[in-house]
């Protein structure tokens, strides 16, 4: 990596470029948070911290039509899709304004025995590293940078290098709320810096958002460096049909679940499983509707399909179904390619054998599974490294219950998809990664959990 560039997907027209940041630049921005932390953290109370997050909630209101464009541009989202984004990150910087008072509150222990009293205090850490990925250029951040702001943590912010006018703007909203110097700063750093950072004692953990090679050497530098880190890395989430009063329901979820972003979520639905007496029924129909998504203008309303995020990222894809094809998959409605857009694909027979059944097609390409009862179900839904999101359609509730305490998922979503809210913890197991955010669970992660005892 030597720069931080825009190069729109649609037109393969490259806009814009930064450099990278200096070491220099990288020491006294690691300086800056740190002395931030000592007069943010002990200086200010969760309320006053609170209320500076609101408005950083509001300015992304104010905002929301610039920086929906920015993001349309860097990585090709449709603008309707854009324009959400940024609203559910408003909703997620109001949400820990709102409960974080609540969230932070000292925790009484009832004592086993003795005299006195003891509770658990939280604090802040201190200076923190998030690494987000392109895919949700604003969502990623707004869920590790708002709880931990809150808490009093300082944020150092490196986003992905295709998107340094979105990682600007939020800097800038951050100053514009009121937040002090060095409270929140964007970084345009490099994979070689990024290792320093963590290394460096004033620096207490690192969030990563993004593929499995890069959380591993992530949490080995971390590891190395006794850093705490939370990861959330890819997914190849089951879609689970074993009963449905409704298929074209439960198909409008399922397409809901693979095209949201063009394809290009960790936790979207990316493996159908669907019990033997609906296959057909469900291919004829799920086949039918998601290639009635034809990719088009990501600067429409009207467009639910956008270019995947780069030319490079489109080849990659073609690649994968090629190597289904080859090894022995059925491909039901074939996907075309035409620069970094990319049509639906739906795949079946895909061979426990074969590269497909594990891997994860980060794109609008689906493989449908048949199954002939709920224990192969699990068995096909498990039999993969991952474990981020899961999907579960049945009109039973004890077999819904049952099948989800069986499905090795952080997150299970029955009859229904694209449920993500500010109060849901977000996070996987497996090689989907550990750790929580969202939800109270998402500002604990970096909070010392303090205890206090106190004899008289």
């Amino acid at each position: 990596m030597n720069k931080y560039a825009v190069t729109n997907p649609a037109t393969g027209v490259s806009e814009s470029s930064f450099p990278l940041a200096t070491d220099d630049e990288v020491r006294a921005a690691i300086g800056a948070a740190d002395r931030a932390h000592s007069e943010f953290s002990r200086g200010t109370s969760v309320a006053e911290r609170a209320a500076l997050m609101q408005r950083v909630a509001d300015l992304h209101t104010e905002r929301r039509e610039h920086l929906a464009e920015l993001i349309v541009r860097e990585m090709g989202k449709p603008i309707a899709q854009a324009l959400g984004e940024v609203d559910f990150s408003a909703d997620i910087y109001s949400y820990y304004a709102s409960h974080g008072e609540a969230f932070l509150a000292d925790e009484q222990i009832e004592l086993f025995g003795g005299e006195g009293s003891a509770f658990i205090r939280n604090a802040s850490l201190g200076v923190l590293l998030g690494i987000m990925p392109w895919n949700f250029p604003y969502y990623q951040v707004a869920r590790f940078a708002g709880p931990n702001l809150v808490l009093g943590n300082t944020i150092l912010l490196k986003h992905a290098s295709q998107c340094p006018e979105s990682a600007a703007a939020i800097e800038q909203i951050f100053a514009d709320a009121g937040f002090p110097e060095g409270a929140y700063q964007n970084l345009y750093a490099s994979n070689a810096q990024i290792a320093d950072i963590i290394a460096d004692p004033r620096v207490h953990g690192v969030s990563l958002t993004g593929s499995e090679g890069a959380g591993a050497a992530v949490a080995e530098v971390a590891g190395r460096n006794l850093k705490k880190v939370v990861l959330e890395l890819g997914g190849s989430d089951p879609f689970i049909v074993l009963s449905t009063d409704d298929l074209e329901e439960a198909v409008d979820a399922a397409v809901a679940a693979r095209l949201d972003n063009s394809g290009q979520s960790c936790n979207a639905a990316k493996r159908f499983i669907v019990i033997d007496g609906l296959f057909e029924a469900f291919v004829e129909t799920f086949t039918a509707k998601i290639t009635g998504n034809i990719p088009a203008d990501p600067t429409s309303t009207d467009t639910t399909l956008g270019p995947l995020s780069s030319l490079g990222a489109a080849e990659g894809l073609e690649e994968q179904l090629q190597r289904a094809e080859a090894q022995g998959a059925t491909v039901h409605a074939r996907g075309s390619r035409k620069g970094a857009f990319f049509s639906p694909t739906v795949l079946t027979g895909v061979s426990p054998k074969s590269d497909a059944y594990r891997e994860e097609f980060f794109g609008p390409v689906a493989a449908i599974y048949r199954v002939q009862n709920e224990a192969e179900a699990v068995e096909v839904a498990n039999d993969i490294p991952y474990g981020l999101g899961s999907y579960l359609f049945t009109t039973d509730p004890e077999q819904a219950l049952r099948v989800a305490d069986l499905i090795d998922a952080g997150m299970v979503f029955i009859n229904g998809s694209l449920l993500d809210s500010p109060e849901l913890p977000f996070g996987g197991v497996k090689r989907s990664g550990f750790g929580r955010e969202l939800g109270r669970f998402g500002i604990a992660e970096f909070a010392n959990k303090k205890l206090i005892r106190i004899l008289k």
